[in-house]
């Protein structure tokens, strides 16, 4: 949720950070890949950052509740990270 944005930061958070790191203690690239872009999801669900997911669907179907669609997605958001934490520490 702090970087907002699973198609832009997590991309470069990964590829730039996260990976060489994880690489080097002999991890797979594609489960690497994988479980970023996945977590990255959890974040673009649950804030407002994420227009084309939360701030679009508000604006074109005229909800009163501009927090509305978060607030639907925040529930499937927590199960996907708590799925993601317990795989990473599985496939340890």
């Amino acid at each position: 949720m702090i970087m907002g944005n699973a198609f832009a930061a997590i991309t470069v958070m990964t590829v730039g950070i996260g990976a060489p790191f994880v690489l080097a203690y002999g991890a797979d690239p594609a489960a690497i890949g994988i479980l970023a872009l996945t977590c990255g999801y959890c974040g673009t669900l649950c804030t407002p950052m994420a227009a084309n997911f939360n701030i679009v669907p508000v604006a074109m179907l005229d909800m009163k509740d501009r927090m509305g669609v978060i607030k639907k997605q925040v529930l499937p958001a927590m199960v996907m990270i708590v799925v993601q934490i317990v795989y990473m520490l599985i496939a340890q």
